[in-house]
């Protein structure tokens, strides 16, 4: 049901603000999604090329680690000096008031972890592309993470302007026009009564 607005001058002023202030907040969440639509398509491509390049290098790092184990023997116990990496850190950028991630770790040296003396080339061939696996999916799963948050943030903007498009903002165009000719209405009805005053007096 559509709400009742008295039909005065100072209605009228008060929806035409209210109208303004709708269109530029149209705007606004309008260019603000073209913004995040335009960050989260470039996102989506690096994402495909970087788990690309994760598929690549796990085969390769798969295939040094098969040849170091079969020219080594099982390589548990070199496998066992490599420490664990703590090394993630986690920051936020701003994009258009989204928070996104940024995701960081220490670059590691193959030559800090393990010997040479019993070692091979096809193991630091595998450690090196299983640095390389890590580096990689560090990278995607921050681009995957700030995808999601953008793709909410994109429903969310698009809720709002097509809530003002289609909802808030004919209402108040509505409410002026119905104002307006009720003005014009009442100024016409005085003018009639006006003449009638002056011909009788």
């Amino acid at each position: 049901m559509a709400e009742q607005v008295f039909a005065t001058k100072g209605n009228l002023m008060a929806i035409s603000k209210s109208l303004a202030l709708a269109k530029t907040g149209f705007e606004l969440l309008d260019r603000k999604n073209n913004i995040l639509i335009r960050e989260t398509m470039g996102m989506v491509g690096e994402a495909g090329e970087i788990q690309s390049k994760i598929d690549r290098s796990y085969r390769q790092a798969y295939e040094a680690l098969q040849t170091a184990n079969i020219t080594l023997g099982i390589v548990d116990d070199i496998a066992a000096s490599v420490p664990v990496d703590h090394s993630l850190q986690i920051d936020l950028r701003s994009v258009m008031g989204v928070e996104l991630p940024l995701l960081h770790v220490d670059e590691t040296d193959a030559d800090n972890c393990y010997g040479y003396n019993s070692t091979g080339e096809a193991l630091d061939e595998a450690y090196v592309r299983f640095n390389e696996v890590k580096r990689l999916t560090v990278r995607l799963a921050e681009i995957e993470n700030s995808v999601y948050r953008l793709a909410t943030a994109i429903k969310k903007t698009q809720k709002r302007a097509n809530a003002l498009k289609n909802i808030i903002i004919p209402r108040f165009e509505s409410q002026i026009k119905t104002i307006t000719e009720a003005l014009d209405e009442k100024e016409r009805e005085e003018f009639s009564r006006m003449k009638v005053i002056k011909k009788t007096k």
